[in-house]
C-alpha cells in the first residue's frame, strides 16, 4: 500500500495500492480493447434507473475469456495489468498455438509463470479444471454455474471460495458471504484467489475520486423534505422518525430477507450466510 504526505486535508488520510510493484505494462493490447458508451445510470428512454451515475473518466474495455476453452494448450503469463472495469487484476497469455488471452489474475502468479486448463491438470496455482478433481479444502475462483458458461463466480479482488465437500454429483463451496452452495461437479473452476487482495484497504481520500469514478453524490434522506423521502422534514437534525429503515420509495431495507423462497436455485444452497454482529 501507498501513503501519502499530508500536503492537503485530502492527502491526509488517502491510500493506494502501489501499482509500480505489480504492474509490468499501462498499455494493454489493442486486439483485446474496446470502447463503449457509459449509460450513467440511464435506460433507452433517458430516464435514471439507477441513481448516483455519471461522468467519470473514459475507459477502455478488456475483453477478458471467462470460458477457458484453450483445453490442453500451455499458456505463459506475458503482463500483469490493471482493468478499470474491475477490482482485480489481469493477465495477458500467450498460448502455445499464438493466440492472445486476457485472464483474472490469481494472488501469486506472475509474468513468465505458466498456466493449463483441462480435465487431468495439475492442482497448482492458476490451473483450471473440474471441481470433482479439485481435493477437499482447496481455494477457487472464477466459478462456473453451468458446464461450459464459463466463469460466473468469485471473480472479485481477494475472494476465493473453498471446497468443503463432493456428493452426488456436486461440490459443495464455502462462498465468501459464508454461504454454503452446490455447483454441479462437472463445472470447471481456477485454483488459487482472486489478485490485489490489498483492494478493500484503499481510501479515495476525497470526494473528487468518486466523480472521476463516474459516482455522482448521494444526499442524506434525513436532508430532503417529507415530500422526497420518509426520513424527510424536521427543524434541525432529526432521526428517521419510521420503526424501520426504508428507501426514498418506502421500501423497507434493513433486516428483511429479499431472496425468493421459491427461488429457481433454492435446492443448491446447504446453508445460509452469517449475518448480523460476530458472537
Amino acid at each position: 500500500m501507498k501513503t501519502y504526505k499530508p500536503t492537503t486535508p485530502s492527502r491526509r488520510n488517502m491510500v493506494t495500492i502501489d501499482y509500480r510493484k505489480v504492474l509490468t505494462t499501462s498499455t494493454p493490447h489493442k486486439a483485446l480493447t474496446k470502447g463503449g458508451k457509459n449509460a450513467a445510470g440511464r435506460n433507452n428512454r433517458g430516464r435514471i434507473t439507477v441513481r448516483h451515475q455519471g461522468g467519470g473518466n473514459k475507459r477502455l474495455f478488456r475483453d477478458i475469456d471467462f470460458t477457458f476453452d484453450k483445453v490442453n494448450i500451455p499458456g505463459k503469463i506475458a503482463t500483469v495489468e490493471y482493468d478499470p472495469y474491475r477490482s482485480g487484476f489481469i493477465g495477458l497469455v500467450n498460448y502455445k498455438d499464438g493466440e492472445k488471452r486476457y485472464i483474472l489474475l490469481p494472488k501469486g502468479l506472475t509474468v513468465g509463470d505458466a498456466i493449463l486448463t483441462g480435465p487431468d491438470v495439475p492442482i497448482t496455482l492458476g490451473n483450471r479444471l473440474p471441481l470433482i478433481k479439485v481435493p477437499v479444502g482447496t481455494f477457487v475462483y472464477n466459478v462456473e454455474t453451468k458446464p461450459g458458461s464459463g466463469g460466473k463466480l468469485i471473480r472479485s479482488a481477494g475472494n476465493f471460495a473453498q471446497v468443503v465437500a463432493h456428493d452426488d454429483g456436486y461440490t459443495s463451496l464455502k462462498m465468501p458471504s459464508s454461504e454454503v452452495r452446490k455447483v454441479l461437479a462437472t463445472c470447471y473452476a481456477s485454483i488459487g484467489e482472486v489478485s490485489n487482495d490489498e483492494h478493500h484497504l484503499v481510501n479515495w481520500g476525497k470526494a473528487g475520486r468518486s466523480r472521476w469514478k463516474g459516482i455522482r453524490p448521494t444526499v442524506r434522506g434525513s436532508a430532503m423534505n417529507p415530500v422526497d423521502h420518509p426520513y424527510g422534514g424536521g427543524e434541525g437534525a432529526q432521526g428517521r422518525g419510521t420503526r424501520r429503515p426504508k428507501t426514498k420509495w418506502g421500501k423497507v431495507t434493513g433486516g428483511r430477507k429479499t431472496r425468493r423462497p421459491k427461488k429457481y436455485s433454492e435446492y443448491l444452497r446447504v446453508s445460509r450466510r452469517k449475518v448480523g454482529k460476530k458472537k
